[in-house]
């Protein structure tokens, strides 16, 4: 599982049961840990490769501090000059990581890591941030953030070792530091190298801000455990289930898109479109009946039905089993009639996508939420997500008191506790199932998309979803694929995008992601046979 995401306690753990099965030292990670560090910067700044210059290496009491002495040592016999100051008692350090400092001490000094010292050996062509890795969880104060104020100020690239200093890698979060903030407190580096796999914290929370370009440094530890976290990337496996085997058009199933008032409908036609787009073999739009006659001349592929309550639609969905997806939501309105149709949705048991105002009607009703079951997905954005469980929000953004929690903790208890998948929308979305299982789908890191903050693109990711249902793939596969396209048809527009773009963007990204050749019958997905969407490319 490359792409599997795994948190701080777990990497210890498979350090510490690699070191005790005898097949490495601590000792050796650190050697590890520093060679990549030296590999990915000599990748990315060849020119500093090519001419060595001066490195100035900030060493903390930890291994992380540890594998700083092996960078210096290594900078070192590659010609470079390079001062090292340390913060921290050299006392309190562990055997390993003194025996690198012992090991650094041959070659040059020691210097107590203080503003006044980081004046004294800058100018400098690098800095390496080795201070706190993912042991040390606290927004640098006093002595260091002074120093790292001097470094700032300074031109020279920072590489940072696991993380930028103080950084939690679980949460992503600076303790106690509002994100607008984080940039005066922090020492944002051009390039983090992790090692093994990448944590939740490299992709949520400040993260990417922060963290600059991201690298993974494979240093010969065992394999993650099946229930990691899984960073969402669709290999040709998953992308070859998107193509079409044969079959009339309601063999790729049928989606229902439930609409609210014809003057706020347009939320409503672009969630169908997308879901057109996606692969269903039909897509309705159901509104209330004296609406029909205006949506009309706006809707050529997308059906049209009229529903006038919650009791025409239970009538409608117990007559028509071809309907095998449902998208409730946007632009659906907030009265009892639209109430009443989440209530006779979610009574039909069939999967359904609750976006917007579905979401709304959710949290201000109790008899609805008891009616989730587990083919339902619900997908808020974080102001949702506080009026659907308020008392998780102090996780979507924590303070000192409680720094390792993050939006992943948060999505994976709101999915448990309704019994539902999650899509915690943002940079960085959370997929939570049921179950417990997670991922994380990463806007960032190269594949940001700032225009994708559009009115209705959200319209757009639930129909995507409830398309993918419809033709079988199971909830947290469907969730996963859609948020992917949804990402890589922004990026195949590029900016000015606005939402009614992104449904027609979808074949040319499909062009270029689908393997070529036909779609087998036996490879069309089915309930129950999807395919984890986040397995490696194959």
């Amino acid at each position: 599982m490359k792409n599997g995401l795994i948190t701080c306690a777990r990497m210890r753990e498979c350090e510490v049961r690699a070191m005790a099965s005898g097949r490495v030292s601590g000792a050796e990670l650190m050697e590890r840990a520093g060679t990549g560090v030296v590999a990915a910067l000599s990748d990315l700044f060849p020119d500093l490769h090519a001419q060595p210059g001066r490195a100035l290496v900030l060493c903390g009491p930890g291994n992380n501090g540890g594998d700083g002495f092996v960078i210096a040592r290594l900078l070192h016999a590659r010609g470079w000059q390079v001062s090292v100051l340390f913060h921290g008692c050299a006392g309190g350090q562990g055997e390993d990581a003194a025996s690198m400092r012992d090991r650094w001490e041959e070659l040059g000094p020691v210097v107590p890591l203080d503003a006044a010292s980081v004046a004294a050996a800058l100018p400098a062509d690098l800095v390496i941030d080795a201070v706190f890795g993912a042991g040390r969880v606290r927004a640098p104060d006093g002595v260091l953030a002074a120093a790292f104020a001097r470094v700032r100020a300074a031109p020279a690239p920072v590489v940072a070792v696991d993380a930028p200093s103080g950084l939690c890698l679980d949460s992503g979060f600076y303790p106690g530091v509002p994100r607008d903030l984080v940039p005066g407190h922090a020492l944002c580096a051009d390039l983090t190298v992790t090692f093994h796999r990448a944590r939740p914290g490299h992709h949520l929370g400040h993260g990417p801000d922060v963290c600059g370009r991201l690298v993974v440094a494979d240093i010969g530890l065992p394999e993650v455990p099946p229930d990691a976290a899984q960073l969402v990337a669709p290999g040709a496996a998953e992308l070859r289930l998107l193509c079409k085997g044969q079959g009339h058009k309601f063999a790729h199933g049928s989606v229902l898109v439930l609409s609210g008032p014809a003057h706020a409908s347009g939320a409503a036609r672009l969630a169908a479109r997308a879901a057109l787009r996606a692969g269903a073999g039909l897509v309705t739009l159901g509104a209330a009946p004296g609406d029909l006659a205006t949506l009309v001349p706006a809707l050529e592929a997308v059906m049209l039905r009229g529903v006038v309550d919650g009791a025409a639609l239970g009538d409608m969905l117990a007559r028509d089993h071809r309907i095998n997806a449902l998208c409730l939501g946007p632009g659906l309105g907030l009265g009892p009639r639209e109430a009443g149709l989440v209530a006779a949705a979610l009574e039909s048991r069939r999967p359904a996508v609750l976006d917007a105002d579905a979401l709304t009607l959710l949290a201000r009703d109790d008899s609805l939420r008891e009616c989730l079951h587990p083919a339902c997905i619900l997908t808020p954005h974080e102001g949702e997500f506080a009026r659907l469980a308020p008392d998780l929000v102090p996780r979507l953004a924590p303070d000192e008191s409680a720094p390792l929690q993050s939006r992943a903790d948060a999505a994976r208890e709101l999915a448990a506790r309704f019994g539902v998948t999650v899509l915690l929308k943002g940079r960085a979305s959370v997929i939570a199932a049921p179950s417990g299982a997670l991922r994380i789908h990463s806007a960032a890191y190269g594949r940001e998309m700032p225009w994708l903050a559009t009115a209705g693109a959200g319209d757009v990711l639930a129909g995507l979803i409830a398309g993918l249902l419809a033709r079988g793939f199971e909830p947290v596969e469907a969730v996963s694929l859609a948020a992917f396209l949804h990402v890589e048809a922004a990026r195949a527009f590029g900016p000015g995008l606005i939402a009614s773009d992104l449904p027609d963007m979808i074949p040319h990204v499909l062009k270029g992601l689908c393997p070529p050749g036909p779609c087998r019958a036996d490879e069309a997905p089915g309930r129950g046979q999807g395919t984890p969407i986040s397995s490696p490319p194959a």
